[in-house]
């Protein structure tokens, strides 16, 4: 349950206008006193509308205190002065991360989208050597044949059902109506590591999907089987 206001307190209306007018630089800036709020005992907040260009609705809060022993009105405090949105003030937007607002496509010429160093879709470039792997890996670093990080298994998983829900899937259009997948064509580059099986580039100039990644069991009508007959 919220106390009441100190009594003393509630009655600096004019003692908390003042210092309001005096932070707002003109007693213009301050309009009619919404009301007093108890903070705790003995310290309270008067509030008043803000008349300042670009903060509509805000108000000018003066936060005020007495000791345990004060009588009048002299011996009240100011403690603070600041601004604060009202209930209908105008705010700005909720600030959005910006690994949250970026969508695909967003990336232009010199853009930058740095990755954080504990990005689950990597791990470090080692780690992607076999278990049973001799080589030395300090040596095989500085010979510089890994990368610093390559794709963690959630990054992968995450990359193939990406590209086999898109428009290059078996569940395309083009792909219900043609001839046959495109694991037995011709065109059908498959991709290296642990995504050859499910997945491979175009290599068909005439293919809608020419040098793009296309899963197995997607098609279209330009499949190297396609023959005309003389």
């Amino acid at each position: 349950m919220t106390k009441a206001p100190d009594v003393l307190l509630v009655a600096a209306v004019e003692l908390a206008r003042n210092t309001a007018i005096s932070e707002a630089g003109g007693a213009e800036l301050v309009g009619t006193h919404v009301g007093v709020e108890s903070d705790d005992e003995r310290l309270a907040t008067h509030l008043f509308e803000a008349y300042l260009p670009g903060y509509s609705a805000w108000r000018w809060a003066v936060t005020i205190a007495r000791t345990a022993d004060a009588q009048t009105l002299d011996a009240v405090t100011i403690c603070d002065v600041v601004l604060l949105p009202g209930p209908q003030a105008l705010l700005a937007p909720e600030w959005i991360p910006y690994e949250q607002r970026v969508k695909p496509g967003d990336l232009g010429i010199g853009d930058l989208l740095p990755t954080h160093a504990d990005d689950v879709r990597l791990v470090p470039g080692y780690a992607a050597l076999p278990a049973d792997e001799e080589l030395d890996l300090t040596q095989l670093w500085e010979l510089g044949l890994g990368r610093a990080r390559v794709l963690s298994p959630e990054g992968r998983d995450g990359a193939a059902k990406r590209w086999y829900s898109t428009d290059r899937g078996p569940r395309a259009e083009i792909a219900i109506n043609a001839p046959l997948p495109c694991a037995s064509c011709g065109f059908f580059l498959p991709i290296a590591g642990s995504l050859r099986s499910a997945f491979g580039v175009c290599s068909n100039e005439f293919a809608p999907d020419d040098g793009r990644v296309v899963s197995v069991d997607h098609g279209c009508g330009a499949h190297s089987q396609a023959l005309v007959v003389d």
